[in-house]
């Protein structure tokens, strides 16, 4: 496969990645995931807004414009032949002797990208998963999609060890969002969601749900629910890039409506599979 890494396309065993690199150090850099739906980049434009927009927060600065970013991605998808799967992309502070603060302004930052091969998921997305609930224990500034991400990756672990997909976040009673992915409930043919804020990552396919809702009449209600109102929802489900719409089936052991996706759900999957290419929708 080959992967870029500032200004060069690279077989990825040729790759060297410096010890010196602050996202080794301090996980000191932020990154995106654009999926690929047909040898087309989708939803581009969003990713890598947000990708300067979370650079911006920790006063990064990003080496490329976003269109040469968005060129980049592309190059990756035609030179891997990739027709379904997604683009991984990352940009660090630079690389520099290990101390807390910055380093000096004339550090380059460091940009890697890669692409995969990665059919949708069509048996979650069809047959829905399990979830547990945790605390969310992670900083107060999960609006930016930076590569801090130990808090997201032990409420996995912790999902996984239950036989579970996903872990939900809780903070002071609150659901908040899932460990990779942004959480609704529908309860009564309401849709609802937490706000957008700096407690939850501003998803991409979240925003996209929010729009068909609104194309397709179905009310939203952007407000914060408890745990125990979640589990009492109609129906139940889950959002990300790789993730799309899926639907949430159990919670912490209780199933949630009828225990299978709901009309809703259902509805939002077909509004969000008509907008990708026909020849990828049964995968």
């Amino acid at each position: 496969m080959i992967h870029f890494i500032d200004g060069q396309f690279l077989a990825k065993d040729s790759i060297n990645v410096s010890i010196d690199d602050r996202g080794y150090y301090f996980g000191d850099g932020v990154y995106e995931v654009v999926k690929v739906y047909d040898g087309e980049l989708y939803t581009a434009e969003e990713h890598i807004e947000r990708l300067f927009q979370s650079a911006s927060k920790v006063k990064m600065t990003v080496p490329y414009s976003e269109q040469q970013l968005i060129d980049i991605a592309k190059e990756l998808v035609k030179v891997n032949g990739i027709v379904t799967g997604h683009i991984y992309m990352q940009v660090t502070r630079g690389v520099a002797a290990r101390v807390h603060q910055f380093p000096n302004p004339g550090t380059a930052p460091v940009v890697t990208a890669y692409a995969v091969h990665n059919p949708r998921p069509m048996k979650t997305i069809e047959n829905g998963v399990r979830t547990i609930i945790v605390d969310d224990i992670r900083w107060l500034r999960c609006d930016i999609k930076s590569l801090n991400l130990l808090g997201n990756v032990l409420a996995k672990q912790e999902a996984y060890e239950a036989g579970c997909a996903e872990a939900i976040f809780v903070r002071d009673g609150i659901v908040t969002e899932g460990s990779s992915s942004n959480m609704f409930g529908i309860k009564d043919g309401v849709v609802y969601t937490h706000p957008a804020s700096n407690l939850i990552l501003n998803g991409i396919t979240r925003r996209v749900v929010l729009k068909l809702c609104e194309q397709n009449g179905i009310t939203v209600k952007e407000e914060t629910f408890s745990p125990d109102e979640a589990l009492e929802m109609d129906e139940f489900f889950m959002t990300s890039t790789t993730a799309e719409i899926t639907p949430v089936i159990m919670i912490d052991g209780k199933a949630i409506g009828s225990g299978e996706p709901g009309p809703i759900t259902k509805k939002l999957q077909e509004a969000f599979t008509r907008q990708i290419p026909v020849s990828v929708v049964g995968e």
